[in-house]
C-alpha cells in the first residue's frame, strides 16, 4: 500500500463511481460525490473562519452524516466528536476542556450543548440534510468568526481527531491524534482484514468513539471499499440490516455479539442467507465460548482485535484463515511494535507477564498538556498501555487485564478475565463481568455480576461450588450478585471499575 498521511488523501483511492458511504434505505454517497463534499466543506469552514488547528466539537447522531462529518472537519480543522447522550455540565466539561472553537450540531437539534455553547461563546454551526441527499451529504450554516488563519486541506502533522479517555479513575486525559496516525490505523487495518474494494461494512459502534471512526469508517475508505452506517446498535433491527445491506463484515464489542447471538435463533433464514467474510471484535475481550458460537451461527472466521485511543485504535489483531487465529489471545501484532515490558522499564521475553507496551506511527505523541501523564506513559519511546499481559514465543498476546482492574486480595493478585470465563461455561450464565469489592482486611474481595440465559435458573451457591471446581479457593467470587443487564459504559462496554458502587455493594 502506497504511503497515505492525511485524510483528505485517503478519501482519493475509491473510484469515482463506487459507493463510499451508505445508510439504510438510503442512496449512497459515491467516491466522487464524497471528495466534492469534503473539497466544498473545506471551503465552506474556511469561509466561516475555521482552519487547520481549529477545535470543532460534534454532537450528532450516529448515521453517515456523522461519517461525513468527521471525515470532511477533520481534512478542514480537528475534530472532537463527544457523546450525544452526555449533560449539560458534561458538556461544559469537554467544550472547555478541548478549547472549542464551535460546535457542529444538527439543524432543530434539542442538544444540551448548544445552550451550554452559547454560554460560553462557542460558535454554533448548524448541519442541513436535504431529503433528496445521497447518504452523508450535507450544508453548514454558521455566523462567520473571521479569516481562517490555516486554510486548506490539513497536513500529515496536524491534529485530526481528539478523544478524551475514560476517566474512570482520574480526570480524562485529552488524546490529540495526527493525520498521520489516524491513516496509519485506517492502513494497518486495512492489511489485516485483507480489505478490498468489493468489501462492506456494516457499521453498529458509536461514532464518537475511536473504534467505529477508525476501524469501520476509515479502514473501508482506505480500502477504497463502503460502509453502511446504522444509527447505532440495535438488536431488532440487526438483522434486517444484515438482509437489506448484505454487508461483507462487521465489526462490535463483545456485549453487541451476544446480543446478536440471543436472538440468531429466531433469524436463522437471515443468517444462513448472509454473505460475511468475517466478523471483527474489539474494545475489549472477547469470552472464547462467544467466539466459538458466533462462528458456528455465522459460518465464518470471528477476528478478535485490540485497541486503544491513544493508538488511534488498533494494536493487535489475530490473523484471516489460513493464518491461525487463537481464541482468547488478541492476536499478533497488526501495525505497531509490540512488546511486554516489567515495572522497571526491561522488556521481557516470551511467556512472561509484564506491561504491554506498544510504539509506532498510529501511536498518539502525548498527552495534552498533561507533562505527568507523560512521564508515566512513555517509557524510552514505548508507549505503556496499562494492560498486563504475556507474548507467546510465536508473537501471540493475551491480555490478562487492566492493571488497575487487577484485583489485589490480601497480597493475591486475580485476573478478573479468568473469572469471567470459567463462570461463562455454566450453562444457565450469558453474562459475566468479575470486578473487585473493597473489603476492610483483605484490601479488595472478588466479586461478580451475572447475567443467566433466558428461562435458566441458577443461585448463588450453585455458581459458586461451580467456579469451585476449577478455581483456587481465593478467586472465587464472595459475592455473586444476578441482574437483568449489567450497567454498561457510552460505548457498550462492560467496565469493572467503579461497578461495586454501580450495584450499591459499597
Amino acid at each position: 500500500m502506497s504511503e497515505v498521511t492525511t485524510i483528505e488523501a485517503l478519501i482519493r483511492i475509491g473510484k469515482d463511481d463506487a459507493p463510499a458511504l451508505g445508510a439504510p434505505d438510503r442512496a449512497p454517497l459515491t467516491y466522487a460525490g464524497l471528495r466534492a463534499h469534503v473539497a466544498e466543506t473545506i471551503a465552506r469552514l474556511n469561509a466561516l473562519g475555521i482552519g487547520r488547528g481549529d477545535r470543532v466539537a460534534i454532537v450528532l447522531p450516529n448515521g453517515p452524516e456523522m461519517a461525513s462529518a468527521f471525515i470532511s472537519v477533520a481534512a478542514a480543522a480537528t475534530t472532537a466528536p463527544l457523546n450525544p447522550a452526555y449533560k449539560a455540565e458534561e458538556f461544559e466539561f469537554y467544550l472547555e476542556d478541548l478549547n472549542a472553537k464551535a460546535l457542529l450540531v444538527e439543524a432543530g437539534s434539542e442538544s444540551a450543548a448548544i445552550a451550554v455553547a452559547k454560554r460560553m461563546g462557542v460558535a454554533v454551526i448548524e448541519m442541513h440534510v436535504g431529503a433528496s441527499n445521497p447518504a452523508g451529504a450535507f450544508t453548514l450554516e454558521g455566523a462567520r468568526l473571521g479569516a481562517a488563519a490555516h486554510p486548506g486541506p490539513a497536513g500529515p502533522d496536524d491534529i485530526a481527531l481528539i478523544l478524551h479517555t475514560s476517566g474512570t479513575t482520574s480526570r480524562p486525559k485529552i488524546v490529540p491524534l495526527s493525520q498521520r496516525n489516524v491513516t496509519a490505523s485506517a492502513r494497518n487495518i486495512t492489511r489485516t482484514l485483507q480489505l478490498e474494494p468489493a468489501d462492506k461494512c456494516l457499521n453498529i459502534m458509536p461514532l464518537f468513539h475511536i473504534h467505529g471512526l477508525i476501524a469501520a469508517v476509515l479502514s473501508s475508505l482506505r480500502a477504497g471499499a463502503s460502509v453502511v452506517c446504522t444509527p447505532g446498535f440495535n438488536a431488532l433491527k440487526f438483522f434486517t440490516w444484515i438482509e437489506e445491506t448484505r454487508p461483507t463484515w462487521y465489526s462490535a464489542v463483545p456485549t453487541m455479539h451476544q446480543a446478536i447471538l440471543a436472538r440468531g435463533e429466531r433469524n436463522g433464514e437471515i443468517v444462513r442467507a448472509a454473505k460475511l467474510r468475517f466478523i471483527r471484535s474489539s474494545s475489549s475481550s472477547l469470552p472464547p465460548q462467544v467466539m466459538a458460537a458466533l462462528e458456528e451461527m455465522w459460518g465464518c472466521p470471528v477476528i478478535e482485535a485490540y485497541g486503544m485511543t491513544e493508538a488511534a485504535h488498533q494494536m493487535a489483531s489475530n490473523p484471516l484463515p489460513p493464518s491461525r487465529r487463537v481464541a482468547g489471545s488478541v492476536g499478533i501484532a497488526a501495525g505497531p511494535e509490540v512488546a511486554i515490558m516489567s515495572a522497571d522499564g526491561a522488556l521481557l521475553g516470551p511467556f512472561e507477564t509484564g506491561e504491554i507496551v506498544i510504539r509506532g506511527d498510529n501511536v498518539t505523541l502525548g498527552y495534552e498538556n498533561n507533562p505527568a501523564a507523560n512521564a508515566e506513559a512513555f517509557t524510552n519511546g514505548w508507549f505503556r498501555t496499562g494492560d498486563q499481559g504475556m507474548m507467546t514465543a510465536d508473537g501471540y498476546l493475551t491480555i490478562t487485564g487492566r492493571l488497575k482492574e487487577i484485583i489485589n486480595r490480601g497480597g493475591e493478585k486475580i485476573s478478573p478475565r479468568e473469572v469471567d470465563e470459567i463462570l461463562l461455561n455454566h450453562p444457565a450464565v450469558a453474562q459475566v463481568v468479575t470486578f473487585a469489592l473493597p473489603h476492610d482486611k483483605l484490601g479488595e474481595e472478588v466479586a461478580a455480576a451475572i447475567v443467566l440465559k433466558e428461562g435458566s435458573v441458577a443461585t448463588e451457591a450453585e455458581l459458586r461450588d461451580f467456579a469451585a471446581k476449577s478455581l483456587a479457593a481465593f478467586k472465587v467470587p464472595r459475592s455473586i450478585t444476578l441482574l437483568d443487564e449489567i450497567p454498561k459504559g457510552a460505548t457498550g462496554k462492560l467496565q469493572r471499575i467503579g461497578l461495586a458502587e454501580k450495584l450499591g455493594l459499597v
